[in-house]
């Protein structure tokens, strides 16, 4: 007889055979009132924590309004929100998709010429004739 079927007879190791379903373990007849407790704690335990993160993101918020208020900012939404009903309006009436917004500061004709004169001041004298022609 080889090692598994001793074990599952009942000769061998005991913790064996209950591992090959030889032996049932006992019902506890508290069982199932003591898993509901178990379940009713971890649910308390997760509202407190719900209650707790809620708590802490309301005073995030207070204080986000607070500079808000300070600074004069909007919220995120409600400036996305403007911004798409600009680029609406820009587009009424118009059959193609509304162009990118370009922000302020990219690709103005005077701006650049302001840089290229600050870069001129710092070039020396025969160098600034050269890319002057």
């Amino acid at each position: 007889m080889n090692f598994v079927m001793k074990a599952a007879m009942g000769g061998g190791p005991p913790d064996v055979g209950k591992m090959l379903g030889g032996e049932e373990k006992e019902e506890d007849p508290d069982a199932a009132q003591k898993e509901e407790e178990r379940q009713e704690a971890l649910r308390q335990q997760e509202d407190e924590r719900k209650g707790k993160y809620a708590k802490m993101e309301a005073e995030r918020e207070s204080m986000r309004q607070g500079i808000r208020d300070k600074y004069g900012l909007k919220k995120r939404e409600e400036a996305e929100a403007e911004a798409a009903a600009a680029a609406e309006e820009s587009a009424e009436g118009s059959l193609t998709r509304p162009k990118k917004l370009v922000p302020a500061g990219c690709g103005d004709e005077e701006e650049e010429e302001s840089i290229m004169d600050t870069v001129m001041k710092y070039l020396p004298g025969p160098l600034q004739d050269m890319l002057k022609k």
